[in-house]
């Protein structure tokens, strides 16, 4: 029996794939190891988002090949799609897998056992192509909450951003093919949906040509942005697949968040007031320069209008501090905004220059010093801000899916996660043998830590 180890790097998406991709292989017959033990086969699910996953990447590659010099690394992934021709020169690479290629995997370990290597690297197809890759789950490693990808691809273009050349045109995944891997896992205990896509809010753009589905009316739109209610189906059909407790969303873009669309997604009882609206800054100048498509006027009125839908929705957001050109005004805008919307949580990424993007090319790069302090100036202000939203919670009571044991401050507890994604505990002793997978409803007595809401009692 062959043994095969997997290692993932970058985003739900990919650890979406790789749970797949294991799942493959296990059903060929393979034995799955974890990572850092002997295997005959290694596969690396690569990132390309910065220079950093990069490097990574390359590091995975190369450690795998070290760990056992007689064992077929695969690479595969968005690293692959970038940078093909320099791994086909890796001889620490045996076989080259892209995006699109994922779901034949098993199939391509036989070719390559069947037929051995040429030259370096047994290369297969990287073209990106215009369907949606097949690729099934029927567990996920974390039993009470289930990954579900719905979508590829990227058609947005941000000037920093390297993922559609690495991931391709938006293509989506048939509402039917979904709901058939939801009923499977629900059957199997998941209790929780998370959807996720490399551009979520585009779900379902690629299903029909847009001009006729605009004459149909089933557009939402929003300064000349065109967003089918596609997703909205989909997560509507969800909810009625018995044993889904929570739907939970991934990232979405700001303009899909209109007062139609807030309105019936509040109808839905097992959505979750959770919403990562992506931002990257917090002025107007640099959202230009990010080529990205809307003001903070308009992401403010996005964010008014989940209030106004939701009670107390978590919003979390992505921003990039020292993007090229950033001046010290410029980030003092950003800080300000940032307050005033006032996120639960917020992802503070410093600005790495990725070849191939035409914010690599941009003058006025920002020092690596002044990065650094900004950042550290944000991670100050998430983590007030943070705190305060948890502290909105004390006196309330709050409905808890428990997923594991943890010791905290010397006692046991049950820790899981609010609907909002709110970090939550109730005493070991309460949950008994049932903990993982266990919703309870819980009065909110405080904060056992910065992160982490407590209940005595359930």
């Amino acid at each position: 029996m062959p043994r095969a180890a997997f290692h993932n790097l970058g985003c739900k998406v990919n650890a979406y794939e790789t749970e797949a991709m294991q799942q493959q292989l296990e059903a060929r017959g393979y034995e799955i190891v974890p990572f850092d033990q002997e295997a005959d086969v290694y596969i690396i699910n690569t990132c390309s988002v910065t220079n950093i996953a990069d490097r990574k990447s390359r590091q995975m590659l190369h450690r795998a090949k070290k760990m056992n010099p007689e064992a077929v690394v695969v690479a595969a992934g968005c690293y692959v799609q970038v940078a093909a021709d320099a791994l086909k020169e890796d001889a620490a690479v045996d076989v080259i897998i892209g995006n699109n290629q994922k779901g034949r995997l098993a199939d391509i370990l036989d070719e390559f056992f069947g037929g051995g290597r040429e030259d370096n690297s047994y290369v297969v197809d990287i073209a990106h192509t215009g369907e949606y890759e097949a690729l099934h789950v029927d567990h996920i490693a974390d039993r009470t909450r289930a990954f579900i990808k719905v979508q590829d691809g990227c058609n947005q273009f941000c000037s920093y951003c390297i993922i559609p050349y690495a991931r391709g045109r938006v293509r989506s995944r048939k509402p039917e093919e979904v709901l058939a891997e939801v009923h499977a896992l629900a059957a199997k205990g998941y209790k929780e949906m998370v959807l996720t896509g490399i551009h979520l809010s585009s779900y379902g753009l690629d299903f029909e040509d847009p001009e006729t589905a605009l004459k149909a009316g089933d557009y939402c739109a929003r300064e000349g942005a065109l967003y089918r209610p596609w997703l909205l189906d989909l997560i509507r059909r969800i909810g009625e697949v018995d044993g889904i407790e929570r739907i939970r969303l991934g990232s979405l873009e700001p303009r899909i968040i209109t007062e139609e669309f807030a309105v019936e997604l509040a109808k839905i009882d097992k959505l979750c007031p959770h919403f990562h609206l992506s931002l990257q800054s917090g002025c107007d100048a640099t959202l230009k320069r990010m080529n990205r498509h809307y003001t903070t006027a308009e992401y403010l009125e996005c964010c008014g209008i989940l209030r106004r839908a939701f009670h107390e929705p978590a919003i979390t957001t992505d921003v990039i501090v020292g993007f090229p050109g950033e001046t010290e005004e410029e980030f003092a805008v950003t800080r300000a905004f940032l307050e005033q919307v006032h996120f639960y949580e917020m992802h503070v990424f410093k600005y790495s220059k990725r070849a191939g993007t035409r914010a690599a090319l941009m003058p006025d790069q920002v020092p690596e010093q002044v990065k650094a302090e900004r950042s550290d100036v944000l991670l100050e202000l998430e983590k007030r801000m943070s705190r305060e939203y948890r502290e909105r919670f004390v006196g309330t009571s709050q409905e808890i899916l428990l997923e594991e044991p943890v010791t905290i401050c010397g006692e046991e507890w049950a820790v899981g996660h609010t609907r909002q994604y709110v970090r939550a505990a109730v005493p070991r002793s309460l949950a008994g043998e049932l903990s993982r997978g266990l919703m309870v409803t819980a009065h909110i007595d405080g904060l056992l830590d910065d992160e982490t809401l407590y209940a005595e009692n359930i």
